[in-house]
């Protein structure tokens, strides 16, 4: 129904987890544009670690909640020290990076699984408020369950080497047809597997 994504890694992996950050409750378009800004003003992830937070602030105000963001950005790269590196993630076990991202301030396992799949491809599978949603309404994963449940979860049934395919197709679609307000059920191509559907819950 959607295709198969097709996005090789891009080996940044503090951009992704800058841009991770920047995602958060604004739209795709709000957090790029506020990515771009920050990436032109600051060419070099040391002189946004060091500048006067209020410039950070401004850069990446078309994100939203600007003033959260820009602290957050700088507590993450002051955490991580010098040098502001995390190519070593590449070849590490996917274990221990996900172990080393989620000790970073604010950092939870769907920011690490974004910076491990997306920079380098590696087996995790992210767990935002569709993809939750979209698995718990196909019972693929328990109500009520945790971020932490879920991502272990999703993992453990997704094919090695689809982590991606099954991540963004799930986003795909809980953005257009599993809805988290009136759903659109009568053209859903997975209602015939949907408990949900069947049992009259959405």
């Amino acid at each position: 129904m959607y295709g198969v994504p097709v996005m090789a890694p891009h080996g940044d992996p503090l951009g992704e987890l800058v841009l991770t950050v920047l995602s958060q409750s604004t739209n795709d378009r709000n957090r790029d544009v506020a990515f771009l800004r920050l990436r032109d003003r600051f060419p070099a992830w040391e002189a946004v670690r060091d500048a006067p937070v209020g410039e950070i602030e401004e850069a990446i105000r078309p994100g939203g909640i600007s003033k959260v963001k820009s602290v957050r950005i700088q507590e993450i790269l002051r955490a991580i020290g010098d040098p502001l590196d995390l190519s070593w993630m590449r070849d590490a076990p996917v274990a221990s990076s996900q172990e080393y991202l989620v000790g970073l301030p604010g950092v939870g396992r769907k920011t690490a699984a974004c910076v491990l799949l997306f920079a380098y491809g590696l087996r995790d599978v992210p767990v935002d408020t569709h993809v939750g949603r979209v698995a718990t309404r196909l019972a693929l994963l328990r109500p009520g369950a945790r971020s932490e449940e879920q991502h272990d979860a999703l993992l453990a049934l997704t094919p090695r080497g689809a982590e991606l395919e099954f991540h963004v197709n799930m986003l795909r679609h809980g953005r257009r047809t599993c809805h988290a307000q009136r759903p659109a059920c009568e053209v859903c191509a997975l209602r015939r597997m949907c408990p949900a559907y069947r049992s009259g819950v959405v």
